[in-house]
């Protein structure tokens, strides 16, 4: 378990861990996009119609990959269900399915081959994006396969007889360094048949309100190389919460991940650029995530993090809706082994295990997002706590700014245990919050309005779980490094002033703050 914090976190990191032999840098880019939605998903459609909004998506992805590539891009990412948009039904999405073969199991350049398979004209305008501008590219779409499944023959068959996936697809562009003899001066040369080459299909394990697909049979843990970066691995939206695939590709050493999503803002727990940066910090990686951009369903955050920087996009209330291309040069990381494991069960520099950490001060309970948390306040400028919820535990060193302003109340809180509201989930959670007692509450209400707005469809925002199930108990993401609480929004509330409220009137001030997640 990490601690996703509303803090800003700063790490001490070793630049001995991010240099790698494939070089010590690469760009990447990823496309905060703003889909042209078909205004009907739950009718069906014929495949040329599906083809004809698909292609209006497509033609924006090319225009995006274009001017990555003119900005040196290496690798491009856009976002979940960015070609046909989301709240379809089973059937009503079926014209927008393509059969996705294995590359584990055949080498098919689409671009190249399109007559292999029939029935791809996505996939083919993809590989062809990637050949044409020179890049990796990772897209999202859906993918039609038989049952039974070549990968999994003895899973039962869904009651149509086939299987529908969100998936993800990675198209390759390899460029080969060669040294000429006679002026022993590096030069570039160019595989042809390899580019836009299919080389990583993903199928999404943990689907959030998606009607129109299946969760496989058996998680997928699936990754791809480059000549650039070395290897990364694949996740969508939601599996960022669950075990599997997210921790055993930590696990296994994977120091990138692709993180497309079409993610619903919720505070205070869940806005996309706090969680995808507090993830890269307390995971040790570099992830590239670009979301969906739509008021509507509060969509926005898009970023490319790595341990010791980020480049990131958040649009603001009144900004024009529209798409967002981001590049950056990143750091290079060493994989860590296959089987790093014990960076998650052992504490790392500056962490305690719980029989050992300084005492903390009595705790008290509030709820947030629904969910009872034991709260402790941080009562000093700086300091250790810790706070547990039975058997699940957290622990914080801080050191806090006092600026000029109003007084704020900072506290860590835990839980543990099943949320219910939205869907029923297992969650071990540690977060930081701060709240202004006596705040006008204007600026609840105002946020509780744009809540609401997008729950026309399926989307919802609701709180979610670090773990899928038991057997996870105490286990947590960590940072190599101590974390320390660098820019609090407002003046920290002195030991002498968290006196004067009692447990009762700290407790509702928590609460009043942050139970804004929508009933069903």
């Amino acid at each position: 378990m990490f601690l996703r914090a509303l803090f800003f976190a700063a790490l001490t990191l070793s630049w001995s861990q991010t240099e790698a032999s494939l070089g010590s840098t690469y760009t990447a880019a990823v496309y905060e996009h703003h889909p042209v939605l078909n205004p009907q998903p739950w009718l069906a459609s014929s495949r040329l119609a599906a083809l004809q909004h698909v292609k209006k998506n497509l033609d924006l992805y090319e225009e995006q990959a274009a001017l990555a590539a003119q900005q040196g891009a290496q690798i491009l990412v856009f976002p979940e269900d960015g070609l046909q948009g989301f709240n379809f039904s089973r059937s009503s999405i079926s014209s927008y399915l393509e059969s996705i073969p294995d590359p584990q199991q055949e080498t098919w350049n689409p671009c190249t081959e399109p007559g292999r398979h029939d029935g791809t004209e996505v996939l083919q305008r993809l590989s062809c994006m990637a050949r044409r501008n020179g890049i990796y590219l990772v897209a999202n779409m859906a993918d039609v396969q038989p049952c039974p499944l070549p990968s999994d023959p003895s899973a039962p068959c869904p009651p149509d007889g086939h299987w529908q996936f969100n998936t993800n697809v990675v198209f390759r562009y390899t460029v080969k360094t060669s040294v000429t003899p006679m002026m022993l001066v590096p030069c570039l040369s160019f595989s042809r048949s390899s580019e836009g080459v299919l080389v990583a299909r993903y199928h999404k394990n943990n689907l959030y309100f998606e009607a129109a697909f299946d969760a496989p049979p058996r998680p997928e843990v699936v990754t791809f190389e480059t000549p650039f970066a070395g290897k990364f691995g694949l996740i969508t939206c939601f599996d960022i919460l669950f075990d599997q695939p997210t921790l055993t590709l930590l696990e296994q050493g994977v120091r990138q991940l692709i993180f497309p999503a079409a993610w619903m803002n919720q505070l205070p727990l869940l806005d996309l650029i706090q969680f995808q940066r507090a993830f890269s910090l307390g995971s040790n990686i570099t992830l590239l995530s670009p979301n969906i951009r739509s008021d509507a369903l509060l969509m926005t955050g898009s970023g490319i993090y790595w341990p010791s920087g980020a480049v990131y996009h958040h649009a603001r209330l009144g900004d024009p809706e529209e798409g967002k291309l981001l590049v950056a040069s990143v750091p290079v990381l060493e994989p860590l082994g296959q089987n790093t494991s014990e960076i998650y069960s052992s504490p790392a520099p500056g962490y305690c295990r719980r029989d050992g950490c300084p005492a903390s001060p009595p705790s008290f309970t509030s709820t947030m997002m629904h969910d009872p948390f034991k709260f402790v306040l941080l009562s000093d400028l700086q300091g250790e706590l810790g706070v547990c919820d039975g058997a699940f535990c957290c622990h914080l060193q801080y050191t806090l700014s006092p600026q000029e302003g109003g007084r704020e109340l900072y506290a860590l809180g835990v839980f543990a245990g099943t949320h219910t509201v939205n869907g029923r989930y297992a969650v071990q959670d540690g977060s930081g919050a701060a709240r202004e007692p006596g705040a006008d509450s204007r600026r609840r209400r105002d946020h509780e309005t744009r809540q609401h707005v997008g729950r026309s469809g399926h989307r919802l925002p609701v709180r979610t779980p670090v773990s899928p199930g038991p057997g996870r108990s105490g286990r947590r993401l960590k940072s190599r490094g101590n974390t320390s609480v660098t820019h609090p929004p407002s003046n920290f509330v002195s030991q002498s002033e968290t006196q004067k409220l009692s447990q009762s009137e700290t407790s509702t001030v928590f609460e009043s703050e942050f139970n804004n997640e929508p009933s069903p």
